[in-house]
């Protein structure tokens, strides 16, 4: 089957998959973008399960203090390298979880840490199970495993802290 290149590229900005993974997907599903999309999730889920063994100890730690000055918040975000951790994607992902810490006030990273006795549902109280502020279809873990993907090294969120003037 021949698969045009524009077809390549639309899939390619839609999934930050390599050129010959999209062409290879798109040769699978004959054309089907959408179909061609669900199998490049399902390679991209694969890949993030095995670089999660890896060990992230370089990263960086990113600050927001919300306009006003009365909440403010830390994340330390950790990669493999610190070559990844300088790049812009990395530190936009940072960005968006220090802030997502600020708006919703996790009280822990994952669902697991969450004791029993918690007033909150895990997917209130834990990051790693919120909806992400800014699509709430995705959660944080899904956006980690999403930068994770396309980034090609294992991330983690080693700790956060949020403070609010009064608490």
């Amino acid at each position: 089957m021949n698969i045009s290149a524009e077809s390549i590229k639309e899939l390619r900005a839609q999934s930050g998959a390599g050129v010959m993974d999209c062409r290879n997907a798109l040769v699978k599903t004959e054309g089907d973008i959408t179909k061609a999309l669900d199998i490049l999730k399902q390679q991209s889920l694969v890949k993030v399960e095995k670089k999660k063994t890896r060990v992230a100890a370089q990263g960086i730690i990113e600050s927001y203090v919300h306009a006003g000055g009365r909440i403010a918040a830390l994340v330390e975000l950790n990669c493999e390298t610190d070559f990844v951790a300088r790049t812009p994607e990395f530190k936009q992902l940072a960005h968006d979880i220090v802030m997502q810490v600020a708006a919703m006030e996790p009280q822990y990273i994952t669902p697991e840490e969450v004791p029993a006795d918690c007033k909150l549902q895990p997917a209130a109280a834990a990051l790693l199970a919120q909806p992400f502020i800014k699509d709430p279809s995705v959660t944080i873990r899904d956006l980690i495993n999403q930068a994770i993907g396309k980034i090609g090294e294992n991330i983690k969120i080693s700790r956060f802290v949020r403070y609010e003037i009064g608490e």
